[in-house]
């Protein structure tokens, strides 16, 4: 998978900007599923728990080691030769991930900022959204994500109207999500998969009856983007934020914030920060053209330049210029069917050992869940297989990525029914 050029690179050896493409660019070359070449996971443990976060590809790894080995240089190279080779002098792979970031979902990357993790992006747009306030509520879901949950009951502590529509089957029946949203209803807050069972919404019918309301609609996509298809144009969701460190195999500390453009005009800027700005010009010192105020400064009209916030996580920028490049090249739709065909075997079975499937019929995401009697036992008998699935309030997430096969299914298998 690795030229020679490319582990040099990754040992310190300072790279031209053609070599370290042309290593990258051998590194994502046509992979197949399941694809163990590019992964280091296996020589550990069974990984069965992508959907908690994702392993590091080889190449996403020797993507932060060349950002790393340029920090140590202390360098600022303004010839830009250094930056040709995609480190950031100048925003080279900030650029290049937000722009593969925005194909992947469908969006144009002027809708597209960065921010610090899906949590903080649902964040920024409550409060564009001038929330808490009189008069409007919100609708969410009891299968969003619980740091979700916290801020939207906070909300209604403090007196907002906050609708949470309960699961019934481990699902959210669209009908009683329905009858919540009403003409006062300003958000209505989703996981596109939720992360405690793999519960798919149909986004697209959330946003036709929002919208038909006057309301508009998140979604937290951080349990689909980069594993299943996702698409905010068929959709027409208004606003969806996701981290990198799950499924698109990035890291902590970088995400985006996908905000519709026509959604804009309808927000007022939570923040101030320099990376929002197209242009800042000084009048104040030697040298500065007088002017009657003492700075000029002009906003971009994009999402960027309403949401983006100070210094952003370079190294796992690096990382995610690779990353996404990798997902793209293999293709979304192959990863979603890859994992299917693995998830189909544990639907089909691990009932049969007498635990319950929890993850409702049609979902498509990457999260298989079952109900557990005795989940101590459980984790006893995977820990001894050294099996890494997530457990937790009597529940079994089990999420496969494109580095697992069939066997890794048969350890799984082998070990419940020990």
């Amino acid at each position: 998978m690795f030229t020679r050029r490319t582990f040099l690179q990754g040992s310190g050896a300072v790279a031209t900007g053609a070599e370290i493409r042309e290593g990258i660019a051998a590194a994502v070359a046509k992979p197949v599923l399941p694809d163990k070449a590019s992964f280091r996971v296996q020589e550990f443990e069974t990984c069965l728990n992508a959907g908690r976060w994702h392993p590091l590809s080889n190449g996403a790894r020797l993507a932060a080691e060349r950002y790393q080995e340029y920090k140590q240089r202390g360098i600022w190279d303004r010839s830009g030769l250094w930056a040709a080779g995609n480190p950031n002098l100048h925003g080279g792979s900030q650029n290049e991930s937000k722009q593969l970031f925005a194909k992947l979902i469908n969006a144009s990357p002027d809708e597209i900022a960065f921010v610090q993790s899906t949590t903080a992006g649902e964040n920024l747009i409550v409060r564009a959204l001038g929330l808490p306030a009189d008069g409007v509520n919100i609708v969410t879901d009891g299968l969003h994500f619980e740091g979700s949950l916290y801020l939207y009951d906070a909300l209604r502590r403090n007196g907002m109207d906050v609708r949470i529509v309960r699961p019934r089957n481990w699902r959210i029946e669209m009908d009683d999500l329905e009858r919540a949203i009403d003409s006062n209803t300003r958000l209505v807050a989703v996981s596109l998969i939720s992360y405690i069972n793999g519960f798919q919404h149909d986004l697209k019918r959330i946003c036709e009856v929002a919208h038909a309301r006057g309301a508009l609609v998140y979604a937290d996509i951080v349990q689909a983007a980069g594993a299943m298809p996702v698409d905010v144009r068929a959709s027409g969701v208004d606003f969806c934020a996701t981290a990198s460190y799950k499924w698109l195999m990035g890291d902590f500390g970088l995400g985006f914030l996908y905000v519709k453009q026509s959604a804009l005009e309808k927000l007022a800027r939570p923040a101030y920060s320099y990376r929002q700005l197209r242009r800042f010009t000084n009048h104040m010192f030697p040298y500065d053209e007088p002017a009657a105020s003492p700075v000029e400064w002009e906003q971009y009209k994009t999402a960027a330049g309403y949401f983006e916030q100070g210094t952003l996580a370079n190294g796992v920028s690096e990382t995610l210029a690779y990353s996404l490049q990798y997902i793209q090249t293999i293709g979304v739709e192959n990863i979603q069917e890859h994992s299917q065909s693995l998830m189909e075997r544990l639907r089909r079975e691990i009932p049969r050992l007498g635990h319950e499937l929890i993850t409702p019929s049609g979902a498509r995401g990457p999260i298989v869940a079952f109900q557990l009697n005795d989940p101590a036992a459980v984790e006893a008998r995977l820990k001894k297989a050294n099996i890494d699935v997530t457990i937790s309030d009597h529940r079994m997430r089990v999420s496969p990525s494109v580095y697992n096969d069939q066997e890794d299914i048969d350890r799984l298998l082998r070990a419940l029914a020990s």
